[in-house]
């Protein structure tokens, strides 16, 4: 039997200009992001999209090898007894993967995800393979998930991640010229799969490409709680998980058909085989 108390977090959203593949001056900048979320009450700092160097398809100077990130974060998350989350280009030969990893005050890994849908439009599949797995991992006792920005797009994997998940993250590096696209379809995921959203996006020029910001929370109805836009700065919001209340008072998912929806895919796989 789940616990029915609402649990709370006071989290932080660091909508940053990410200096364009410089992560030493980019982890600087973090540092002091997260003292200051902190200060504030943070028990939860999240970055963009590949934080520390930009969405860069220069991944023979982004890759990593040692996960150097990681340990560069578990080190603050431990200094100022936080968890963060946070993005980093992984090395795996032949191609790399886009990675965002949580890892939580003690400086534990609570999850680590790789893109699922790299942007073939931008060229990201020629540098990037394809993630294969979702992810789970709880805050504060909130069941969480993740998913890194053109993932948005492909909402059959948000329905299968709220069926635990209460809180689904996208950190972005998503451009000013679709943010039409980013705000309405933040808002269609939330709504359709009741949990809260947390997007997480970068701000300014960078590497050639203007960035809105839009970073925001967004409740299981719809309603953008808190959102940044056009400048940098730390979205602070203090959630709490009532997303059962949302769900017993309007009960949408009880009415999904999932075995038919499975075999409506099936069927039209065996049409195009």
């Amino acid at each position: 039997m789940r616990d029915k108390k609402n649990h709370q977090i006071n989290l932080a959203l660091a909508q940053t200009k990410i200096i364009w593949e410089d992560k030493e001056q980019n982890y600087a900048l973090a540092k002091m992001r997260i003292a200051e979320a902190v200060c504030k009450g943070a028990e939860a700092v999240f970055f963009p999209e590949m934080s520390f160097t930009g969405f860069s398809m220069n991944t023979k100077d982004t890759k990593e090898q040692n996960a150097q990130t990681i340990q560069r974060m578990k080190e603050m998350a431990q200094q100022y007894q936080v968890s963060l989350g946070f993005g980093w280009v992984k090395d795996c030969e032949k191609k790399c993967e886009n990675h965002y990893t949580i890892v939580d005050r003690n400086g534990i890994v609570l999850s680590d995800y790789a893109k699922l849908h790299p942007f073939s439009y931008a060229g990201e599949d020629l540098k990037f393979q394809k993630g294969s797995a979702l992810v789970s991992f709880s805050l504060n006792d909130i069941a969480c998930s993740c998913f890194i920005c053109y993932d948005l797009r492909f909402p059959e994997i948000f329905q299968v991640a709220s069926r635990t998940a209460h809180v689904i993250l996208i950190p972005a590096n998503w451009p000013a010229k679709r943010s039409e696209h980013w705000k309405a379809l933040l808002r269609a995921r939330a709504i359709e799969n009741q949990v809260y959203i947390l997007a997480i996006n970068c701000v300014g020029a960078i590497g050639g490409v203007d960035y809105s910001g839009d970073s925001c929370i967004i409740d299981p109805e719809g309603g953008i709680r808190a959102m940044l836009s056009g400048t940098e700065g730390t979205l602070c919001y203090t959630l709490t998980d009532d997303v059962e209340s949302f769900r017993a008072a309007f009960p949408v998912k009880l009415d999904r058909r999932v075995q038919f929806y499975s075999e409506l895919y099936e069927k039209e796989l065996g049409e195009t085989v």
